[in-house]
C-alpha cells in the first residue's frame, strides 16, 4: 500500500473482508452508521463489522485498490450520540469495496446505473447514494447480503411496463 494521504472526513467499518466507506455533511449520520453496522454485524445479520475509523480516516491506493486507514489520534473511538466519544474495537486498516454517500442529491428510488458507483484516485468503486431522511443501514445491509443479479435492472425484462417494478409475468404485472 502507498503511503496514506490526508484524512478526509468519512468514517468507515470493515464489514467482512472489505470496508464500507462512509461519507456525508457534518450531522448527516455518518457515526450513527459505522455503529448501526457494528451492530448488525454482532446480531449476525451482516457479516462480522468492525470499525476502521470514524470521522476522519486515511484513504490510500494499492495498485487498482483503496485502503483506509484511522486518523492516528482518533484510531479507536466512535461519536455516539448521547454518550458522546466512546472506545470501540477497530481495525488498523481495510481495503475499501462500498462507497456510502450520505445526503446524497442523485439518491432515487430506482437509481441510474452511473450513480451506483464513483472514482476514488483512479479506482471504480460500488456505490450507494442516500437521499437526506432516508435510513441508510437497510440499503447498506441489501447490498452486502444481495448478489447483483438479483437487482431490479435484470427484472426489466419480465415487466410489462419496463420499469422493473414486477418480478414475473405472472405475478403483479399491472
Amino acid at each position: 500500500m502507498t503511503a496514506a494521504g490526508p484524512s478526509v472526513h468519512a468514517s468507515a467499518v470493515k464489514v467482512g473482508d472489505q470496508a464500507v466507506l462512509i461519507r456525508g455533511p457534518s450531522g448527516s449520520g455518518k457515526s450513527r452508521l459505522a455503529f448501526d453496522l457494528i451492530l448488525a454485524g454482532r446480531a449476525g445479520q451482516i457479516p462480522p463489522a468492525t470499525l476502521v475509523g470514524d470521522d476522519r480516516v486515511h484513504l490510500a491506493t494499492a495498485g487498482k485498490e483503496i485502503w483506509v486507514s484511522p486518523a492516528p489520534g482518533l484510531a479507536g473511538l466512535i461519536e455516539i450520540r448521547g454518550l458522546g466519544i466512546r472506545k470501540c474495537d477497530f481495525v488498523s486498516e481495510a481495503r475499501v469495496g462500498l462507497v456510502v454517500d450520505l445526503m446524497a442529491d442523485d439518491a432515487a428510488r430506482l437509481p441510474a446505473p452511473e450513480s451506483l458507483q464513483c472514482e476514488l484516485y483512479g479506482v471504480l468503486l460500488p456505490r450507494i447514494p442516500v437521499g437526506a431522511g432516508f435510513l441508510p443501514l437497510p440499503l447498506v445491509a441489501a447490498n452486502l447480503i444481495t448478489t447483483e443479479t438479483s437487482c431490479s435492472s435484470n427484472l426489466s425484462a419480465n415487466c410489462v411496463k419496463g420499469i422493473g417494478n414486477h418480478i414475473t409475468g405472472t405475478i403483479a404485472t399491472d
